[in-house]
């Protein structure tokens, strides 16, 4: 059994949409394969909004005592990261936006040149949103793609590496989660799972 653990954040109010699904779809296999599993909805959790006094900076802590703390610790201490979050606008929820802006000093310090990263590069992410708009247009339009560069920028600069990033698009006309992406998350999951 492996003790290498993950933490699988979900970005959406809704807990059984096509972004929860992708999210829960990918973790099945870590769990048979015996990795530890963190959840964290985001929408459950209280995170007040970033007051830009920049102090975590400095400190790699954030001065507000809420759940953030947990997020910062658990985000420290994984060996992958899984962020599931809806496309929203060409972009994350708020609720994903807030978490990145809140946990600044845990991904970055600064220098006198450019910022430093705090987080290591043998932690590995992966990236996962749903988007109303069909392919092409949420590409072209930059929809679904805005969200996976918004999550990706975050995550590559705070000094991780990308497993992979997946979109499943025209979820408002599907219930299921399409079989070619299913093979795709599966696929992804066990060459991160065997790195």
């Amino acid at each position: 059994m492996s003790s290498k653990r993950i933490l699988a954040i979900l970005g959406s109010p809704h807990l059984t949409g096509a972004t929860a699904t992708m999210l829960d779809y990918t973790l099945k296999d870590a769990v048979k394969n015996g990795w530890k599993v963190d959840r964290i909805n985001l929408y459950e959790r209280q995170i007040a909004l970033c007051n830009g006094c920049r102090t975590c900076i400095r400190t790699g802590r954030c001065v507000q005592n809420d759940d953030i703390s947990e997020i910062a610790m658990l985000l420290k201490h994984c060996d992958v990261v899984i962020l599931a979050a809806p496309t929203y606008w060409a972009n994350v929820p708020a609720a994903v936006k807030n978490m990145f802006d809140r946990l600044l000093g845990v991904a970055l310090k600064e220098t006198d040149t450019f910022p430093k990263a705090r987080l290591s590069k043998k932690q590995t992410y992966i990236l996962l949103t749903a988007c109303n708009t069909p392919f092409p247009f949420s590409t072209l339009f930059r929809q679904s793609s805005g969200a996976i560069h918004s999550m990706n920028e975050f995550f590559k600069t705070a000094g991780m590496k990308s497993s992979g990033k997946f979109t499943w698009t025209n979820t408002k006309k599907r219930t299921e989660l399409p079989e070619h992406l299913k093979r795709k998350l599966k696929k992804c999951l066990i060459r991160t799972l065997q790195e």
